[in-house]
C-alpha cells in the first residue's frame, strides 16, 4: 500500500535498487550515481511528507501495516492476561483488554483491534465495536477502579459497527454510558489515538486525563466518507470531506482537543517500529508519572474541567 504522492519517490527508490543490482552483478561501479540517486530520495521523501494532505493522513492512519494494540501491548507491556465478554452477550474481538504491567506498574489496557489483512480484518470486524465491546471495556475499568489500576487505552476504529443488530443490543446506550463511566471513574486514564480516531467509536473508550496522537493519526466526529455521504450524497467526496473536518493532530492540539502530539518517522509510524515504540512508550511514562501523584477527587474535577474547557468561545464586545 502506498500513496499517490509517494509514486515519484517508489520510482525513485526502484531505480537506485536496479543500479545497485547491477554493480553487485556486473562489476561496474556506479556507487557514485547511486550516491547522487540517495540523496535526491531523501530530499524527496522530506519534500513528500512535510507537505501531506488531510486525506493523505487519512491513507497513512488506515496503513495495513500500521501498529495495532496488540503490536503495542506485545512491546511496551508485560504479563498480558486478556480478559473477554460483557457478560450479557458476547466478547467482541474488535476490542482487546486486559491486565498488564508498564514499566513494572499494573494497569488496564483497552483498545480497539484492527486485522493486518481481509481475514484478520473480518475476525475483528474491522476495528468497530459492537455495544458488547464498549460493556466489556466497561466491566473492566470498574474492576480497574476497584483495584486503584491506571487505565490506558489505545484509539483505532473508522467508528462504532453501524450495523442495525448493534442498535438493536443498545449500541448508543453503550457507547452513552462508555463516556459517561471515564468522566467519573477514580483512577489515571491515558488516550492514545494510533491510527483512526472515528466518532462514538472512538469515544467511547478516550475519555482520558491525558489524550496523546501519533503525528499521522486522524481524529474526528466521523469519517471522511460518512461526512460526504451526508453532505454531497457521495463517498466519493472523501477527500473534500476531510480537508474540511481539521482531523488532523495539527489541527486538534491548536484547539486543545489533544495533550501530545508525538512525532513519526519519515512515512510513518510502520517505516520505524522501534522509533515508534520508544516514543510512545516515553509519553506514556511521563503521563502517567504525572497521573499517578494526583488523589482520586483531583483527577475527576481536572478530567471534569478539560472537558467543560472544550468548545469555549470567546467573543469580544466592541464598546463605541
Amino acid at each position: 500500500m502506498f500513496l499517490e504522492v509517494e509514486k515519484p519517490l517508489l520510482e525513485l527508490e526502484k531505480k537506485i535498487q536496479e543500479l545497485k543490482e547491477v554493480t553487485q552483478s556486473g562489476g561496474v561501479d556506479l556507487s557514485s550515481e547511486i550516491r547522487l540517486l540517495e540523496r535526491k530520495a531523501e530530499e524527496l521523501k522530506h519534500s513528500i511528507y512535510s507537505n501531506l494532505t488531510a486525506w493523505d493522513r487519512v491513507q497513512i492512519a488506515r496503513h495495513a501495516q500500521r501498529p495495532t494494540t496488540l503490536d503495542y501491548l506485545r512491546e511496551l507491556f508485560t504479563q498480558f492476561t486478556e480478559l473477554h465478554g460483557d457478560r450479557y452477550f458476547a466478547d467482541d474481538a474488535a476490542i482487546v483488554a486486559g491486565l498488564a504491567r508498564f514499566e513494572g506498574r499494573a494497569c488496564l489496557v483497552v483498545g480497539h483491534q484492527k486485522g493486518k489483512d481481509t481475514k484478520e480484518n473480518l475476525a475483528r470486524n474491522f476495528g468497530m465495536p459492537a455495544p458488547e465491546g464498549f460493556r466489556k471495556a466497561q466491566r473492566l475499568m470498574l474492576m480497574a477502579q476497584r483495584f486503584g489500576l491506571p487505565i490506558i487505552t489505545f484509539v483505532d476504529t473508522p467508528g462504532a459497527y453501524p450495523g442495525i443488530e448493534a442498535e438493536e443490543r443498545g449500541q448508543y446506550e453503550a457507547i452513552a454510558t462508555s463516556i459517561a463511566l471515564m468522566t467519573e471513574l477514580t483512577v489515571p486514564i491515558v488516550t492514545v489515538v494510533i491510527g483512526e480516531g472515528g466518532s462514538g467509536g472512538a469515544l467511547g473508550i478516550a475519555v482520558g486525563d491525558r489524550v496523546i496522537m501519533l503525528e499521522h493519526s486522524v481524529y474526528s466526529v466521523i469519517s471522511p466518507e460518512g461526512c460526504a455521504t451526508i453532505l454531497w450524497r457521495d463517498a466519493a467526496k472523501a477527500e473534500q470531506a476531510a480537508a474540511s473536518l481539521g482531523l488532523t493532530s495539527e489541527v486538534l492540539i491548536g484547539l486543545g482537543l489533544v495533550d501530545e502530539v508525538i512525532h513519526e518517522p519519515i512515512g510513518g509510524a510502520h517505516r520505524d517500529l522501534p522509533m515508534t515504540y520508544r516514543a510512545i512508550k516515553l509519553s506514556l511514562q511521563k503521563h502517567l508519572r504525572d497521573l499517578v501523584e494526583l488523589q482520586p477527587d483531583q483527577l475527576v474535577d481536572l478530567r471534569y474541567k478539560k472537558y467543560r474547557a472544550m468548545g469555549q468561545v470567546k467573543r469580544e464586545v466592541k464598546v463605541s
